[in-house]
């Protein structure tokens, strides 16, 4: 296993505890013994369910700090950051230019873009929940892209309903309704060859399939990531 890993946590945009999580499990499944983290203070303070979750994770240190000049931090060393062999965790287009330009230097997870999410839906699917969905995604940044997939026109009406609704009362309202406008789709498919060219086209980070019968839909999917099936 490798001695040493970086874990970049956001604080800005988004600040999930579960990005700790998901970085930190990896390296205490593979016996990394020295994790350490670092993520944005604003006016001296982190997010406490950061802390919590890198307590108990093990996590030897934790830096106030975040952007590009972390992610050199990290890679090259410094008095207070300690140097080490690979560099986890996401970050908006600046962290992910950093990590592309010390790759090399350093090991890094990999170059990611927007968060992104695709929902195939039929007319038996919970609106709310969509809407409620597609709007997780969206506040992770103004470019994240969220798309509705379905054979129902009125689904797609009820849905828009729901998302204004609900974004009214989102503390993320502004960069949700931001990257709405800009990224996100509603694409009624009139066939089933159009629904798989469509999905296989996106080929999209996560892809809910929320409709009465996902498993038969699931066997044309090539191109996904994470596949949610079902309510």
């Amino acid at each position: 296993p490798l001695d040493k890993v970086g874990v970049y946590v956001p604080g800005g945009t988004a600040s999930y505890p579960s990005t700790v999580l998901m970085n930190c499990i990896p390296a205490i499944v593979a016996n990394v013994k020295n994790i350490f983290l670092t993520t944005p203070a604003f006016d001296g303070n982190i997010n406490p369910a950061i802390i919590y979750a890198a307590i108990k994770c093990g996590v030897k240190e934790i830096y106030k700090t975040g952007g590009a000049h972390s992610i050199a931090a990290f890679s090259y060393g410094t008095k207070t950051f300690k140097k080490v062999d690979k560099i986890v965790g996401p970050g908006n287009a600046f962290g992910a230019a950093a990590k592309k330009e010390v790759y090399g230097d350093v090991g890094i997870d990999m170059v990611a873009g927007p968060s992104e999410v695709s929902i195939v839906a039929d007319k038996y699917a919970n609106p709310d929940w969509i809407a409620a969905d597609l709007i997780a995604q969206a506040e992770h940044d103004v470019f994240a892209q969220s798309v509705l997939i379905t054979n129902s026109y009125d689904l797609i009406k009820t849905v828009n309903k729901s998302l204004k609704k609900q974004l009214d009362n989102l503390p993320k309202k502004n960069i949700a309704t931001k990257s709405l406008k800009n990224y996100g789709l509603s694409i009624l498919v009139t066939n089933r060859k159009t629904l798989f060219d469509t999905i296989n086209l996106i080929a999209p980070e996560h892809l809910e399939i929320f409709s009465k019968n996902p498993s038969k839909i699931l066997k044309d999917v090539w191109n996904a990531g994470s596949v949610i099936l079902g309510e």
